[in-house]
């Protein structure tokens, strides 16, 4: 099965090394991270983020892909199947989903549209009956997506010392 998905206006590619100016001006925007991170993310962070997201894909056959434009190539953010053995409680027990989408393409249904493919993709490629995922309780714009693409929360909890939901879906 490819790792390249291409939708009606997208096309996801597995992260990869020329991602990096691109993921270093989005970490850095306040208003991208602000549901994520307290801080904008260092050049150093976004490039062991980058190393670690290039590893999921080796290690796993699976990870974060970089959202592009299809009709210009522009950067509109990231989608991935996860796995990051988070110290979480629950404990996830099934692919984590996660997706970011700089704060000028929101509004769009791009978010949506790379989340269907990579659901799509999971469903397909990974076989796995369920997926979850995990959102600040103040993330309505999150929240709302993961509910459209048919996630349901489950528990309310804490990770890193912060207040979030998880959410799971069934495989279609």
């Amino acid at each position: 099965m490819t790792s390249t998905l291409i939708t009606e206006r997208l096309t996801l590619t597995p992260v990869a090394v020329s991602d990096y100016d691109d993921l270093r001006a989005l970490w850095a925007d306040r208003a991208f991270i602000r549901h994520i991170f307290p801080e904008p993310l260092t050049g150093e962070d976004v490039w062991f983020r980058l190393l670690r997201d290039i590893g999921h894909w080796e290690a796993l056959g699976h990870g974060n892909w970089t959202i592009r434009l299809k009709d210009t190539g522009e950067h509109v953010g990231s989608v991935g199947v996860l796995d990051f053995h988070r110290v979480l409680e629950p404990a996830f027990d099934a692919p984590e989903l996660g997706w970011g989408v700089h704060p000028r393409f929101q509004g769009r249904g791009l978010a949506f549209e790379a989340l269907s493919a990579a659901l799509a993709w999971c469903d397909d490629a990974l076989n796995a009956p369920r997926t979850v995922c995990m959102i600040s309780p103040d993330n309505g714009p999150s929240i709302a997506l993961a509910r459209r693409a048919g996630y349901t929360p489950y528990v309310e909890t804490t990770y890193k010392g912060e207040a979030v939901t998880l959410f799971e879906r069934t495989a279609a």
